[in-house]
């Protein structure tokens, strides 16, 4: 491996899983050089291909965030032959995901007993909403569900209010990239040891460890409840209205409170024994954010973030809207945002995934797949001529629709 080559070049992954949190993790793997194949429902596809609107000429936006990168290779995986190609392909494969819920692996003939049959050098990834043990095992669960049960809901939304979940796929996600970090560090060890592995991710016990704060709280014995912006340990640490618009501030010690209320000019607070220390300031939040407010409101956003932000060095960022938060020059200036050529609609955008190596590539190098676009393409890699691929497309191995 060359020093500028990506990290994960002629690492294999086998990708059956549908949605978020298996479908981020192998961007995730795919970003870093990894060949990704998709493995998909023939003439169907990944359920999040059909997610919207919007749909941009047939095609999910949504599809595109979490697919960037990967090949697309249909499978009638209730077809015999079609089982036998998916098990040529596990001979060549590192990572093998999926995220079925507990039996259907089994009774679809891709469980980790039987793939470590054809490779028993495989990374098995298990994803399922509860893990393979418990009680709830064979429950159905998606990413609302598991922000309800996993403590998210019940500290999000405002006091007195009802909860609220996050407005991302949070659950979801949180549980792709504890499965992408396990691959790697399965892969690690490989490395290591030569041996393979089975992980077993449940997605409400991937969220546990993400609750930090609001857990000490619980292990405190103190009750959690809803904030709104406000923070449960710091004062102020939260959103703010101005003249225009709104502004998050984030105060994390007395040096900087300090230096915030010499910024807004307000040298009465620090000596108000109501906000002397932290504990003082999260003891009387609703005071401290009446007296912080009513400052704010003097100026707009943009002439608070010039004295706040960049004259006085304090953190502290203005509320942007999505487009705003895809689009502003910090972004542009790290190149974050880029374009991608694709087969059917010219360029798609992308959003490049943040690890940025001195020693190493990054980044996606091609679209989103188009279904079934590598049918040929990937058993052309495993040396099948023409005249093999026309046999398998007959025996209904791509399904009933196949396209060159």
């Amino acid at each position: 491996m060359s020093e500028r080559d990506k990290i994960l070049e002629g690492v294999t992954v086998l990708d059956l899983s549908t949605f978020v949190t298996g479908g981020f993790c192998s961007a995730m793997l795919a970003n870093q050089g990894a060949e990704v194949l998709k493995i998909e429902q023939p003439g169907y596809g990944d359920a999040i291909r059909h997610s919207g609107p919007p749909f941009i000429e047939g095609e999910s936006p949504y599809y595109w965030t979490v697919n960037y990168g990967k090949k697309s290779l249909e499978l009638d995986l209730k077809n015999p032959r079609a089982k036998e190609a998916l098990y040529e392909l596990v001979e060549e494969t590192d990572i093998f995901i999926q995220n079925f819920r507990p039996g259907t692996a089994e009774r679809l003939e891709v469980d980790y007993d039987t793939i470590a049959q054809h490779n028993e050098d495989v990374i098995y990834l298990a994803i399922s909403a509860f893990g393979q043990t418990g009680p709830w095992r064979e429950r159905a669960g998606y990413d609302l569900l598991i922000q309800g049960m996993g403590g998210i809901m019940d500290v999000t939304g405002e006091e007195g209010r009802q909860p609220v979940k996050t407005g991302l796929p949070m659950t979801d996600l949180i549980t792709s990239m504890w499965a992408s970090f396990g691959a790697m560090t399965a892969l690690y060890r490989r490395e290591r040891t030569g041996d393979g592995e089975y992980i077993d991710l449940g997605m409400l016990e991937s969220t546990l460890p993400w609750l930090t704060k609001q857990a000490g709280q619980v292990f405190a014995g103190n009750e959690t409840r809803r904030m709104g912006t406000k923070d449960p340990v710091l004062a102020p640490y939260q959103t703010f209205e101005t003249k225009d618009g709104f502004l998050n501030v984030c105060i994390l010690n007395e040096k900087l409170w300090g230096e915030l209320c010499e910024a807004l000019e307000r040298p009465d607070l620090p000596e108000d024994d109501r906000f002397e220390t932290n504990a003082d300031r999260v003891d009387h939040l609703d005071a401290l954010e009446a007296e912080i407010e009513a400052t704010l409101g003097t100026k707009t956003t943009d002439e608070w973030i010039e004295i706040i932000a960049e004259d006085a060095g304090v953190p502290a960022g203005p509320v942007y809207d999505v487009e705003e938060a895809l689009t502003n020059p910090q972004i542009e200036a790290r190149g974050t945002i880029t374009e991608l050529e694709h087969p059917e609609l010219g360029t798609v955008p992308v959003i490049e995934h943040p690890l940025k190596f001195d020693r190493a590539e990054t980044g996606f190098d091609r679209a989103p797949p188009l279904l079934g676009e590598h049918n040929r393409d990937v058993f052309r890699d495993l040396g099948y001529t023409e005249a093999e691929l026309d046999e398998l497309a007959e025996e209904g191995v791509f399904g009933a629709r196949e396209e060159e």
